[in-house]
């Protein structure tokens, strides 16, 4: 392959990535190639700042731009690398605070985006850069990364990369003009940002949940306030099946008493006949999580059915389902083809949840061992296991790493573990037993490369090699990328 030029990306403690520039330039759906970011004439709230005219050397991992400023390198939103910008400074104790007032020199990677709330940053940080230039971006984040292992293969992209999401949750809340408002947390507060969609989100998903926002009055529903602990709605959740058109929603709640609930469901329906199941969750703890233990459904079946790599799956409010259903089956096409399964090979899916890749794996393997903690989720994966008629596979609640350890002791083989953890990675508990259980190959999804590649140093240091590394754009406009990587026993 040939050598990649660096554009001005910031390099940070573990070597970060690169990517080959693509022939074809995309832009938004606008077609527009760029645009000056909103002017800030007033420094942050409660503090004094000074303006300096500052140029960007490279993006941190959040895709802030970085510049210098009287020896000391600082990072702001919204600048690409190559701009020349005023930004706001400010001290308030400890921290310097940068605030972009002004682009005055604009970037070629610079489109308008096609978000209304391009400001805001509701969940996309970089929808101000062209498709082509995020790509680079995880590119170079990913070549950065995995530096150590050797030269990972170019990201595949996604040719539509908007409105790909088939989960779509928005928080309820009053504004201080005692008006319903819906929309997403800013960064790291409990302040929301009124939104009545995202580029990202399937827009019939956004249709939905803001025709709820608008029958609330009528129907005196009142947003929770987490404040006064006072209110009945949270959250609204609405999942689609991409494919099969099945929608559900999620009304979460905190509590269980829903006044006028026939007649809200009938009003809903009767706007949106699309909609196929309607639950009620109950949330009434004070932590961050969106749903509660406790759900009743009050319309249909209580789950959606929807087809990824010629498989039908069922999905709970609860299911562990991929986002963007699209570039998984690009993922999992290629975790396939690294685990090399010619039909004889046994495959522990590890952190296997409702049974997708395991059962994807079973159409070319001799035997699929599925090991999952959650109870509901392995439930879920049975379930899907006897919808497609699959008979290698079997599904078993309890902890991999303990489940391989034991095998092990048992004298008992596998041929390939696949594992898809959380953003936290593996511990090395479970690491440990990959080494133990010695499969020949082990093919490692995440959805987080900076503890993928924490994890295979692991492996690395314990008999594997890497053999190849493939990222994917699950979640174009946003930093997030996804890897995946074949390790072979030496």
């Amino acid at each position: 392959m040939t050598k990649r030029k660096n554009k001005g990306y910031k390099k940070s403690g573990n070597k970060r990535n690169n990517p080959e520039k693509q022939n074809n330039k995309q832009h938004s759906p606008q077609g527009k190639s760029k645009g000056s970011p909103k002017t800030t004439n007033k420094p942050p709230r409660g503090r004094k700042g000074i303006i300096a005219e500052v140029t960007c050397t490279g993006l941190t991992k959040e895709g802030k731009g970085v510049f210098q400023w009287e020896g000391k390198e600082l990072s702001v939103e919204n600048l690409l690398p190559g701009e020349t910008a005023e930004v706001i400074i400010s001290q308030k104790g400890r921290f310097t605070n940068a605030e972009l007032k002004r682009v005055i020199k604009t970037s070629e990677d610079r489109v308008i985006s096609p978000s209304k709330y391009y400001y805001e940053r509701g969940g996309c940080q970089i929808h101000h850069m062209s498709y082509e230039a995020q790509t680079r971006f995880k590119q170079h984040t990913i070549d950065q990364l995995m530096d150590p292992f050797g030269k990972p293969d170019s990201i595949i992209t996604m040719d539509h990369p908007y409105g790909y999401r088939n989960k779509n949750t928005m928080t309820f809340g009053m504004n201080k003009k005692k008006q319903i408002i819906s929309g997403l947390y800013a960064p790291n507060t409990h302040r929301i940002i009124p939104m009545d969609g995202s580029m990202i989100h399937d827009p019939k998903a956004d249709e939905i949940i803001q025709t709820i926002k608008g029958m609330m009055k009528s129907f005196k529903m009142q947003p929770y306030n987490e404040d006064t602990e006072r209110g009945f709605l949270r959250h609204v959740l609405v999942r689609v099946g991409k494919n099969s058109g099945e929608i559900m929603v999620v009304l979460v709640a905190a509590s269980p008493m829903f006044k006028g609930k026939n007649n809200f469901i009938k009003a809903l329906k009767k706007e949106h006949p699309e909609i196929t199941t309607i639950i009620l969750n109950i949330n009434n703890r004070s932590d961050s999580m969106v749903l509660g233990d406790q759900e009743k459904v009050l319309f249909g079946k209580g789950t959606i059915t929807d087809t990824l790599c010629g498989l039908e799956f069922e999905i709970s409010s609860k299911s562990f389902y991929q986002i963007n259903p699209v570039q998984t089956e690009k993922l999992y096409s290629e975790a396939i083809k690294m685990a090399e399964l010619t039909g004889n090979e046994t495959v522990i899916d590890a952190y296997c949840g409702i049974g997708t890749i395991g059962l994807v794996a079973s159409q070319k393997a001799g035997k699929v061992i599925g090991v999952e903690l959650n109870k509901g989720a392995v439930r879920d994966a049975i379930r899907n296991s006897k919808r497609n008629g699959v008979k290698n596979a079997r599904f078993y609640q309890g902890d991999a790493g303990e489940f391989m350890v034991q095998m092990a002791a048992r004298g008992e083989k596998a041929d390939v573990v696949i594992l898809d953890p959380p953003r936290s990675g593996s511990d090395e508990a479970f690491l440990s037993s990959i080494v133990k259980l010695k499969p020949k190959r082990v093919v490692y999804v995440s959805c987080n490369p900076e503890t993928q590649a924490r994890d295979m140093k692991y492996l690395v240091k314990n008999g594997y090699k890497v053999k190849e590394i493939q990222p994917v754009d699950m979640f174009p406009q946003t930093v997030h990328v996804e890897s995946v990587a074949k390790l072979v026993l030496k």
